[in-house]
């Protein structure tokens, strides 16, 4: 059957692939039968030959193969440009698809993932070119792409390049619609970038093999700086990667079981490019030494110098030391690909965490060791006692047993056992930007630029700033507006808009009365007056969505669940005082941007905290900072000091706890540990077991996560209210999230969440992100512990309608007017 070159036309893409034949025209020629047949008019080229060659690209001892590229022009019309590059993408046989609009583009791309994207910058009345790029780098699979975009004909001085640049465009193309010109910036691509970005890609096959390796690996610099160790070498030497990489060799603590002169004799090896390989003694964290097998190969590189060290290290049995079973090692570790250093930085040492079996006697006797070992410490942490355990079980299992254990053994080792893996979602730019931005400290700049934000000095009480002297004082207009706050349909911006944005101070009398929390903290109601007046002073107004508004929902949704029956049964007034102060502090001076954004500034409150939970133990520290300088608005003097203590302790904890990091720690501690056990209970005789059920509920561990659970669903629970307030909730987030991608961009500093570009973000998306990732799970265990069915028909229809709107591609907080 025959082949020809096919093109398929839509308003939205066209899509191209094909070769000339060997007679193809000459350049005049085919801009003659590209008028006449063309992508335009949806018909053919030149019938193409059939043949499909792969590319052959050497990479080091790697032979890669590589299909025809694949080409994405983005053009909102047709032009003699465009139409040269699609002539010139048939001649060099590249498979090319044309897009008319941004989000066809976008679509297709990912769709695609194209090699090469050729994007038209000239007309801005068109659409963002820049904006667009910034949108498909925002995809994961963008990082090995090569974007150029195409550019007019400077009419006097050459522009800069670096706003191109810094949309994330590799390299621009001055328009020329020539078709030779066109076909000969193909082929200069071809060979150049898109050639050196293949070969990236494949340099993450090497990396995987470095990371699934049970041998420790390490690589360092020339000047040796460690660069990069697996996860075998953390799992060995009890380091973390971030303890390890950009330090020194010499900074890393050394055993002192190895001969003196060893280090010189391995340093003048690998100095003069030969190898090196025997035993060592490395140094784990804990102080260990342990006896390794050791292979440390030096990389030659850029001007024929050693720019790397690698270094292979296998632990030795503590058994079997002979000569024999040395050799053995060691040509075994010959197989492995490494980069690093001298093995004086390699720690590596055997225990029980980095125990494997390879279903070999030898891997036996490992066991039997590191159980010995284990066995004899005198102080055993509660994940010592599993592994333990594991350990044991694996002596008298059969192998495919044992090397499931080995596998259990391994998920233990890891530092977090309670963030689940993307899966399919790491696809969902949205659900990354989410996860990057709200759970994590963000990437460290190498530059000095700083971003200023320290630590303002708290407000005084406004004297603008009227409110009642007691609740009786509250006018009725204000009144009227909070009549039903014990309803989970209260509306908050009601209360906003009639005491002026101030709607923490008024709300909190009123819930803060209802509980009783004068009463309880032997305080009168003027120092409790003036103590809301002064932490809703220290929120930013200023902030879209981390106002003294947010506050007083927090407070509002942590009463409606105090007011729950298992939550009352589980927790003591102390508790319940403890949470309602919490909530209405929880963000007190929040700056309007995330910890991402601090850490990457270099901010003053970042430095203070260490890059830790930063915002969260500012909330918490400024709030007992505010409260106990001045007795007019400490609420807490009266109390008795053990009793003060415990509260202080309890208010640190769950603000705390609102830090996104260990969002999922949070969530499947409070599942595990108080939802299944109830649920076992109820499954095996109902509700009888009141003994049991009351045990579960009061325990103190379990206190502690009820309260964590009770304001983080406090704190996020915007997707469960009434579809208006969470409506308006998610434009003011999405506010917040576009304005500090503003300032990133304007300070130079790495876009966090990038997707939130308020020229090309979907909104619907990101909430469909939001509640797929955090949301939905914790409600399904928070609604099964309080019982909370209108929440969770909330959440359904405002599910439905952001859904909604994505699938008619809106990118708005609201459908447009019939």
């Amino acid at each position: 059957m025959g082949c020809a070159s096919s093109i398929h036309i839509s308003d939205r893409v066209v899509y191209h692939s094909g070769k000339e034949s060997e007679d193809s025209h000459s350049p005049q020629q085919t801009n003659t039968t590209q008028h006449q047949g063309n992508p335009a008019s949806g018909l053919p080229l030149k019938p193409p030959s059939c043949k499909t060659t792969l590319t052959e690209v050497q990479f080091g001892p790697m032979k890669l193969f590589k299909d025809p590229l694949q080409v994405l022009l983005v053009f909102a019309k047709e032009d003699s440009q465009s139409n040269g590059f699609c002539w010139a993408c048939e001649k060099a046989n590249f498979r090319c698809s044309m897009a008319r609009t941004p989000e066809s583009a976008l679509e297709c791309f990912l769709e695609k993932h194209h090699d090469l994207v050729i994007i038209d910058h000239r007309h801005s009345r068109h659409f963002d070119a820049e904006a667009l790029c910034r949108s498909i780098r925002a995809v994961n699979s963008s990082e090995n792409t090569v974007i150029v975009a195409v550019v007019k004909r400077p009419d006097r001085e050459e522009a800069s390049v670096m706003p191109l640049i810094n949309a994330g465009f590799n390299r621009r193309y001055v328009e020329n619609a020539n078709m030779m010109a066109c076909y000969n910036e193909l082929l200069q691509l071809e060979h150049g970038e898109v050639r050196a970005q293949f070969k990236l890609r494949a340099g993450n096959a090497i990396f995987t093999a470095l990371e699934q390796s049970q041998e420790a690996i390490e690589i360092t610099s020339e000047d040796q700086v460690i660069q990069y160790v697996n996860p075998a070498y953390e799992s060995i030497m009890g380091y973390q990667q971030g303890e390890l990489i950009g330090k020194e060799i010499i900074e890393v603590p050394k055993s002192e079981k190895n001969k003196p002169d060893l280090l010189e004799t391995i340093n003048s090896c690998i100095r003069k490019g030969k190898e090196w390989q025997g035993i060592y003694y490395a140094k784990k964290k804990n102080g260990d030494s342990i006896q390794q097998n050791v292979k440390i190969t030096p990389v030659i590189g850029q001007g024929g110098k050693i720019r790397h060290y690698v270094s292979i290290n296998r632990p030795l049995n503590d058994n079997n030391k002979s000569d024999k079973s040395s050799e053995r090692v060691q040509a075994e570790s010959q197989t492995d690909i490494q980069s690093s250093k001298h093995k004086d930085r390699r720690k590596g040492s055997l225990d029980v965490r980095s125990t494997t079996s390879r279903g070999s006697d030898g891997s036996s006797q490992r066991r039997h060791s590191s159980m010995a070992r284990i066995h004899s410490m005198t102080i055993e942490a509660p994940i010592t006692k599993v592994i333990n355990i594991i350990n044991a079980a694996q002596e008298s299992s059969p192998m495919p047993v044992a090397e499931a254990l080995d596998r259990v053994l391994e998920i233990l080792r890891t530092t977090e056992l309670y963030s689940p893996q993307l899966g399919t979602k790491d696809e969902d730019p949205h659900t990354n930007d989410l996860v990057g931005g709200l759970m994590t400290d963000g990437l460290r700049r190498l530059s000095g630029n700083e971003y200023i934000f320290s630590t303002k000095q708290p407000h005084h009480i406004p004297s603008h700033l009227t409110t009642p002297l007691s609740l009786n004082d509250i006018p009725p207009r204000i009144a009227q507006t909070m009549e039903n706050e014990d309803s989970w349909d209260f509306d908050i911006f009601n209360l906003e808009a009639a005491t002026m944005k101030r709607p923490l101070t008024y709300l909190g009398l009123k819930i803060f009365s209802r509980f009783g929390v004068c009463e309880f903290l032997n305080c009168p109601e003027a120092t409790l007056r003036s103590w809301l007046q002064v932490i809703e002073a220290n929120y930013h107004s200023s902030n879209s969505y981390h106002n003294s508004s947010h506050a007083a929902d927090v407070l509002h949704a942590t009463a409606y669940f105090l007011c729950k029956e298992r939550v009352k049964q589980s927790l003591d007034p102390i508790d319940e005082v403890a949470a309602l102060i919490a909530a209405t502090v929880h963000d007190v001076d929040h700056p309007g941007r995330t910890n991402s954004f601090l850490c990457n500034a270099g901010s003053e409150l970042a430095i203070l905290y260490n890059d830790t939970a930063v915002l969260e133990s500012h909330h918490a520290a400024l709030a007992f900072q505010i409260t106990t300088r001045d007795d007019k608005c400490n609420i807490f003097k009266n109390i008795e000091r053990n009793e003060y203590r415990t509260l202080r302790q309890a208010i640190i904890d769950m603000v705390l706890a609102t830090e996104m990091t260990k969002h999922f720690e949070h969530v499947n501690k409070f599942v595990n540990s108080i939802n299944k056990p109830l649920a076992a209970l109820e499954e095996n005789g109902g509700n009888s077991d009141e003994e049991s059920v009351k045990s579960i509920l009061t325990s103190p561990e379990n206190r502690i996560l009820v309260k964590r659970m009770l304001i983080k669903c406090a704190d996020i629970s915007n997707p469960c209210r009434p579809q208006e307030l969470c409506i308006e909730w998610a434009g003011r987030i999405s506010e917040e999230y576009f304005a500090q991608t503003d300032e990133e961009k304007r300070q130079g500093l790495p876009v966090v969440m990038p997707v939130f570009d308020r020229n090309t973000c979907s909104i619907p998306k990101s909430q469909i992100s939001f509640i797929d990732y955090f949301i939905t799970d914790m409600f399904d265990a928070w609604d099964a512990f309080a019982d909370l069915p209108n929440l969770m028909q909330h959440l359904d229809n405002n599910f439905k309608y952001w859904k909604g709107l994505d699938e008619r591609k809106l990118h708005s907080l609201r459908p447009p007017p019939e």
